[in-house]
């Protein structure tokens, strides 16, 4: 066969400054690059046990996976090596080449230039392999995949800097083996005790044994036969008793399935036992990675079966909308030979997903009894959580309680009110729970529809978030009351009006009827109808649209994506006490009339963030407008 030459390749652009950035200590802890090394030897292990499945072969005579670590005071070294499914060359200047292929733009982007800060983006985009550099000047990789000859090895080094060599090797043993040259200032790691002490700290869930040679000391060192020793528990956490299992323990083993660095919210561990036979291990992450918006994006948990690495991303436990959880399922209930495609259709999945997200709800639902925790979670995972009542319809209710809102109880852009909050300070006669969707904050408590809400002490959710529309079309109702946008149809307070304001209403509407067919023929070609509204205490006039139309943020979204939306014009309503409108009203000059019922108009799609279609004729007519006032 051709064996190929060495090779000096470079690394790009992003990779260059994120070398850098890791050298000059961007971790706090330097410790942490055991823990990233021995996890990412851990998952070769489970992928080969999983491609094994099919072809056992691959184990070559050595079925017992393990991961050793080494160290030579007198070279400066320390390695880690692993038995697990190993590397192709192809794989090699894909996985250690390109670093954090997923993600290195926005990685650098994310960038603040506190160490501490950006310490915590490391686990977010995959580049844990590069802790390395933090302690070592000089990083090789040897490495050869299970079932390749043993002539068909790589050999992969780099100093951190501009550029790597690739070349072939031979190596006898399938995996991987990475020898860390340490830094001047760096030596105290090649040591027996610490490397224990570290490996004991982080990595001491990894359910493969982590052996070192064992140390002797003193006459006894002198007689004693080199031997292994296994430094980690080596069982599978998930698998231990809960009341074996340290708090410190559950967050190092999140670090270690998430590549995380910050620990988690909180998690759940619990075997199920009965028509289904199976262990879950769910962790709540502390913040949102940077692809949590990519529906298309990895999720999912890691799936085992009777111990068995299955796959890394099983996302058919879990519905979309909780896809930021992360952790682990292990049954007893799926067959070995399980593949993606019989998983899609076992119905012992459907059962589990169903048990798996009540699970999690109840996690946030606990969660939500701590009010800073909470907010912290909301703030991060907040959006995506909006899209389940869409998405789960069985579980609407106990999404709808842990959905949180800016009202204008609060008036503040913090989201932080439940609706069940909101349903405790509902006025005498309310039935319906309000809402307003704007583009921002500030937009939706100045919209002109809440100002008659304002004067009758009404709360009103200000819905701003982007998903924030679709969500309430699929709401509907919760603890029996319905939902209400206040800028769609004709306002109903229902019992909290008086017969009085209802008579009163009927009148003005009478004494106005010229007037409305009049700005009927003005705006003919912008407005679907023009009616006296009681909904305005301070602005002339705003726009609604019919009660099943789709709202103007919506409207809005869907044209900035470039979808087609129905055509379907604004109601326009007036407020009949406002100067603006009773002047109006006296206006004799029907072209002036038109001018300012179509300003008129026009201002009222800017009051709720609209835009215009003719900013320049609107220009025009409150040039024309003011020229005539100072006349």
């Amino acid at each position: 066969m051709t064996v190929a030459a060495k090779e000096t390749r470079g690394f790009a652009t992003e990779a260059k400054q994120l070398l850098h950035l890791m050298i000059h200590s961007l971790y706090s802890n330097k410790e942490i690059f055991m823990r990233e090394l021995v996890s990412n030897a851990s998952d070769a292990a489970d992928k080969l046990r999983f491609e094994a499945l099919e072809n056992a072969s691959l184990y070559e005579d050595d079925p017992n996976l393990r991961i050793r670590v080494s160290f030579n005071k007198d070279a400066n070294t320390i390695t880690i090596d692993d038995n697990g499914i190993g590397m192709s060359r192809e794989e090699v200047i894909e996985n250690l080449g390109t670093i954090a292929k997923s993600g290195t733009a926005q990685f650098m982007a994310k960038l603040s230039g506190d160490q501490k800060k950006d310490a915590q983006l490391i686990g977010q985009f995959g580049v844990g392999f590069y802790s390395a550099f933090i302690v070592a000047d000089k990083v090789e990789v040897f490495t050869r995949r299970a079932g390749a000859a043993k002539d068909q090895a790589v050999h992969w080094t780099s100093t951190g800097e501009a550029e790597y060599t690739i070349e072939a090797a031979e190596k006898a043993a399938r995996g991987t083996q990475v020898v860390l040259h340490l830094k001047k200032g760096e030596e105290d790691f090649a040591d027996g005790w610490r490397l224990r002490s570290i490996i004991k700290k982080y990595s001491d869930h990894i359910s493969l044994p982590i052996v070192m040679e064992k140390q002797h000391f003193g006459d006894e060192a002198e007689k004693k036969e080199p031997e292994d020793e296994t430094i980690n528990k080596a069982t599978a956490l998930w698998t231990r008793s809960r009341s074996d299992i340290t708090d410190e323990e559950y967050k190092e083993f999140y670090k270690h399935i998430s590549h995380d660095f910050a620990d988690p919210l909180s998690w759940s561990h619990n075997r199920v036992e009965g028509k289904l036979d199976y262990t879950c291990l769910l962790y709540l992450p502390g913040r949102a990675p940077f692809d949590l918006y990519n529906r298309e994006g990895a999720r999912g948990l890691k799936l085992y079966v009777q111990r068995t690495f299955i796959m890394d991303q099983a996302e058919q436990f879990l519905p979309m909308y909780l896809r930021f959880i992360k952790g682990v399922v292990d049954s007893n209930d799926l067959s070995l030979n399980v593949s993606r495609e019989i998983l899609q259709k076992d119905p012992s999945v459907d059962n589990m997903k169903s048990a798996l997200t009540k699970r999690v709800l109840d996690m946030l639902t606990k969660l939500a009894g701590d009010q800073e925790q909470y907010a912290n979670f909301w703030k991060e995972f907040g959006q995506v959580l909006k899209e389940g009542p869409a998405e789960d319809y069985a579980n609407k209710e106990k999404i709808a309680k842990l959905l949180r809102f800016s009202t204008t109880h609060t008036n503040s852009p913090e989201q932080d009110q439940s609706l069940d909050q909101y349903i405790e300070r509902m006025k005498e006669g309310q039935e319906k729970i309000y809402y307003v969707v704007a583009e921002n904050f500030n937009t939706a408590k100045n919209s002109p529809h809440l100002e008659v809400f304002r004067k009758k002490g009404i709360e009103v959710l200000l819905l701003t978030d982007r998903v924030d529309d679709w969500l309430m079309g699929h709401l509907m109702e919760y603890k029996e009351k319905s939902f209400q946008d206040v800028s769609k149809g004709a306002l109903d307070l229902g019992a909290i009006e008086t017969e009085e304001e209802k008579q009163s209403q009927k009148e003005t509407e009478k004494q106005f009827e010229s007037m409305v067919g009049r700005m009927k023929n003005a705006l003919t070609e912008q407005v679907e109808d023009v009616r006296i509204t009681h909904r305005l205490t301070d602005s002339p006039a705003c726009l609604v649209v019919g009660e099943h139309d789709m709202g103007a943020q919506m409207r809005r979204l869907l044209e900035s994506a470039g979808q087609k939306v129905p055509d379907a014009k604004p109601i326009i309503e007036i407020n009949p006490e406002h100067p603006l409108v009773v002047k109006l009203d006296q206006e004799q000059d029907e072209d002036r009339f038109n001018d300012l019922a179509k300003v008129l108009f026009d201002q009222a799609s800017l009051a709720e963030g609209g835009h215009l279609k003719d900013p320049a004729a609107y220009v025009q007519r409150l040039n024309k407008l003011l020229l005539e006032l100072f006349n």
